[in-house]
């Protein structure tokens, strides 16, 4: 059964994430250690305890959730002895998830993807002054819709031209919005005057997977061309191509896109089923990519796995 593990993205955070894997082994405590030396910061504790407004801050979320993500690995390997190269057909991982993806492919060390997704999360906070972005959820909008919406909400006040773009491609008729504030906030207004199910203003501090964070790639460029990059060893279904890549330079330049371009999540589910995957595992905090593969691949499976139960359980349905 061709298998794909997936990453979560921000949002997927909570208070207590990762703590009884620590509690529970070895393998996983030397993640959070690494992830804390190398960001010079008790970003465990972070985890483990709170307060949930600092650990939603996205310079401290994204290392976060790749931490608990490769803890897990690290015990899928240590204690179940699984081999990612050997039993996984292909890796994915929403937004920042990508990076996890990568870590988990070895790709870059997990204190490289530490210190990749740190100066990620302070890029793209750094790209816009507070409150001048927005992001929105547009409930029951499949792209095009979403697009068209799009292109007349950019026009504001006296012909003026402003940005907003789709920034998430969820599927499920689940597309996220992203740039000038009250350009989306018209765009919100034009969705429910269409009758789209539900349309809402995100509580994000900034308008991600926009042009707008073009100074955030920037700064993304001149980092991953300084960093090590080694050929994945499972092959990374990408964000902004939804297609496969396995080259490091190609993948370099893929993550610098994906800073403004679209996550195209829909798309990369699909290429996974088309390149033969029938089960989805989500390795890492929350479920948010298993109701998404529900919804994607009614005929495929989906699990979530991010606890010692969801581990054990995991193992035993190889």
């Amino acid at each position: 059964m061709p298998l794909a593990f997936v990453f979560p993205g921000q949002g997927s955070q909570a208070v207590g994430m990762g703590r009884d894997l620590a509690a529970s082994f070895p393998a996983a405590r030397e993640v959070f250690e690494a992830v804390d030396e190398t960001l010079k910061q008790n970003l465990s504790r972070l985890m483990f305890e709170g307060p949930a407004e600092e650990l939603t801050l996205t310079a401290n979320a994204q290392p976060a959730l790749m931490a608990v993500s490769l803890a897990v690995l690290r015990v899928l390997e240590q204690e179940g002895g699984f081999d990612l190269k050997s039993r996984v057909a292909l890796v994915a991982g929403h937004s920042l998830g990508e990076y996890s993806a990568l870590a988990a492919a070895l790709t870059f060390d997990v204190p490289t993807a530490a210190r990749l997704l740190r100066l990620r999360g302070e890029a793209m906070q750094k790209a816009v002054p507070a409150g001048m972005g927005a992001m929105a959820a547009l409930l029951g909008a499949e792209m095009s819709q979403a697009a068209a919406i799009c292109a007349r909400a950019a026009e504001g006040p006296e012909g003026q031209q402003e940005i907003v773009e789709a920034a998430n491609d969820n599927g499920g008729g689940q597309v996220v919005i992203s740039g000038h504030r009250g350009a989306v906030e018209r765009a919100v207004d034009l969705a429910k005057a269409e009758g789209i199910k539900r349309a809402m203003i995100l509580p994000v501090s900034a308008p991600f997977h926009s042009s707008l964070m073009a100074p955030a790639a920037d700064a993304m460029a001149e980092a991953l061309a300084a960093a090590d990059l080694r050929p994945p060893v499972v092959p990374l279904i990408a964000n902004v191509s939804a297609a496969k890549a396995t080259d490091p330079a190609e993948i370099r330049e893929l993550l610098v896109r994906q800073v403004t371009g679209t996550v195209r999540w829909r798309e990369c589910v699909g290429t996974m089923l088309e390149l033969g995957v029938d089960r989805f595992v989500e390795i890492g905090s929350g479920k948010v990519l298993t109701g998404l593969a529900k919804r994607l691949a009614p005929d495929a499976q989906a699990m979530s796995v991010g606890s010692p139960a969801d581990i054990e359980a995991f193992l035993k349905s190889l």
